[in-house]
């Protein structure tokens, strides 16, 4: 009676019969767990689907079938690929496939997916696979949530005052039409738009940047809500002009506006519709009750697309808009690579400037100053040269002009002087009996801006030269109307015993009553009245007549005068017997070297 199975009263333990009997309790653990998993499968909100390694589905929860707009069944009838609409991307594709055959670890793209009622869905689907066999599929609807970021993306790359793109979406629109479309797509197709490429259409690209003229006066006058509207007028107008051709119009910043041509026809093209702009803008503006009139100055770039960078075109029509601006404005200019390459040298001279005298890349020629009368060498004038390492010796007119905008003229007018200080000395030294007066000239920034009665003192003082032999050139428009300390600097200086010309005499004021109050030695007349003495055959009887009542003048204040650019014989013989002092010019001697001088003096 109580054999093994159990005492009486006791029920045999069939429980642990069964277990031993079917599944160990680890086994039933698992089968439990795989329950669960099955059951938040099924009623997850995700939508997800379980694959097989040839991209079968092998099941699919209710989300998805709602999400696609199809029963379970279906979808385990169609492959995945087909189901999701992804054999029509051969790019995306071919990396599902990568996925299923390990190759891969993960896709995940945006797709719109079509459902059998004709509707789509757009749809952010990621394959994965798993440490199981089954791959996992899931699919997220991104329509609204795209939408929201297309909404927010649109607030962002937009003006909000005139509605048009702002500088954000026209570089990317402009970096993108800059570079090759790509060969294939990518798998992603949620950007804001068709990517364009120099691969398309013709391959050229233009830009037309332009900059309201007289805007500033609109903002400072009548505020910055009269300004606003009137910009948002601007862009309707640029709109009318763009839209047409299919070119994009962005507002850049301030009163900066751009019109893109894609696929651009050429010049022609893109200096038309900056013409068209310019008419636009001819017709008054209604604003806020008033009537307001703008131009616009636009600078117009237009070349191929390949081998162009958006920072590049940028900076070529930026280039070009400042010179629509200095032509005088309300205007459109076409870049020129021959003017930008000027700009480009003017600023690279302009950057080296200072370095250069410090580095002694300057040197000096000289050009002879000959007595009319007897043909004697009566002085030299100091010209300067810039012995660059790159473009080679540059005459004055290269580098003079940006030295006086960028103050290096003090400098390099500095050791101008002192140099032919040196020379002249040297040359009074060797020849005593033929003293060489050395003319160099001065510009107005170092009379302003430089201390040059000392510095002059200074130099005479280390050299040893007598200030007789020094003669200041300084242009008539400089020395017109000084006051104050330039005024006291060219006392000073006469005082000192240093000579003090007039260079380029009869191209500005000409005020001879103001100059005899000045202390002026010398008048050189500038070449363009020698210009009427090349030919005896077709003479110019003005010029010879003003050049002698200006010699008169000059001889009765005590003045002597050089005439400049004497290119020949006959000039030289009629110029002498009109009663200049002095010649200087090619007749003579083109400017030479100190060497050059030396040889003459001997």
């Amino acid at each position: 009676m109580g054999g093994p199975s159990g005492g009486p009263g006791v029920e045999p333990d069939s429980t642990a019969h069964v277990i031993t009997q079917s599944h160990p309790p680890a086994a039933r653990s698992r089968e439990a767990e795989l329950r669960d998993y099955r059951a938040a499968f099924a009623i997850a909100r995700s939508a997800m689907a379980l694959l097989s390694e040839d991209g079968t589905v092998l099941a699919a929860n209710g989300a998805l079938a709602v999400l696609l707009g199809t029963s379970p069944e279906r979808m385990t009838a169609d492959g995945a690929d087909t189901l999701l609409g992804l054999a029509g991307d051969p790019h995306v594709h071919a990396a599902f496939h990568d996925v299923l055959t390990g190759r891969r670890g993960q896709l995940r793209c945006t797709r719109q997916i079509a459902r059998p009622d004709g509707s789509s869905l757009r749809a952010e689907i990621t394959l994965s696979r798993t440490d199981t066999r089954p791959l996992l599929l899931t699919v997220e609807d991104a329509g609204e949530r795209h939408a929201l970021r297309e909404k927010v993306r649109h607030l962002r790359m937009h003006d909000p005052v005139t509605r048009l793109p702002n500088r954000a979406l026209f570089f990317e629109r402009l970096a993108a039409a800059c570079e090759p479309a790509p060969a294939h797509g990518t798998g992603d197709d949620s950007g804001p738009g068709p990517v364009l490429g120099a691969g398309h259409g013709t391959g050229r690209i233009g830009l037309c940047y332009l900059d309201l003229d007289g805007f500033k006066a609109v903002n400072d006058t009548l505020g910055h809500r009269v300004g606003d509207e009137l910009l948002a007028a601007v862009a309707r107008r640029l709109l009318a002009c763009a839209e047409p051709g299919g070119h994009l119009a962005a507002r850049l910043g301030g009163d900066e506006f751009a019109l893109l041509l894609q696929d651009s026809t050429g010049t022609g093209q893109a200096t038309a519709l900056a013409e068209s702009v310019l008419a636009a803008l001819q017709q008054p503006f209604d604003v806020a009750g008033h009537r307001l009139a703008v131009s616009a100055s636009i600078g117009v770039v237009e070349r191929e697309a390949a081998g162009t960078t958006a920072t590049g075109l940028m900076q070529a029509a930026d280039t070009t808009l400042y010179w629509a601006k200095a032509d005088g404005k309300a205007r459109w200019t076409l870049f020129d690579p021959e003017r930008n390459e000027h700009r480009m040298t003017r600023q690279e001279l302009s950057r080296t400037l200072r370095q250069a005298v410090e580095r002694g890349e300057f040197v000096l020629d000289y050009q002879p100053l000959v007595a009319l009368d007897t043909g004697e060498l009566r002085g030299v004038e100091a010209l300067v040269r810039w012995e660059h390492p790159h473009f080679g010796r540059l005459a004055p007119n290269r580098f003079i002009g940006l030295a006086e905008e960028d103050g290096s003229i003090v400098q390099l007018g500095r050791w101008v002087l002192a140099e032919s200080c040196r020379q002249a000395r040297a040359w009074q030294r060797a020849h005593p009996d033929a003293p060489l007066v050395v003319s160099v000239n001065v510009a107005v920034r170092q009379v302003w801006d430089s201390d040059l009665v000392a510095d002059v003192a200074a130099i005479l003082a280390e050299t040893g030269l007598p200030p007789r032999l020094l003669q200041l050139e300084l242009t008539e428009s400089a020395v017109m109307g000084s006051a104050g300390r330039p005024l006291q600097s060219l006392h000073a200086l006469h005082e000192m015993g240093v000579r003090i010309a007039i260079d380029d005499f009869g191209t500005g004021y000409s005020n001879l009553a103001y100059m005899s109050r000045l202390p002026v030695s010398a008048l050189k007349l500038d070449g363009s009245f020698v210009q009427g003495f090349r030919s005896a055959e077709h003479p110019n009887p003005a010029d010879e007549t003003i050049v002698e009542a200006l010699v008169d003048l000059a001889h009765r204040l005590g003045l002597t005068v050089t005439a400049e650019c004497v290119e020949n014989a006959e000039q030289a013989e009629r110029l002498r017997r009109i009663g200049c002092d002095t010649g200087q010019g090619w007749h003579y001697s083109r400017p030479v070297t100190a060497e050059v001088i030396s040889g003459l003096l001997a």
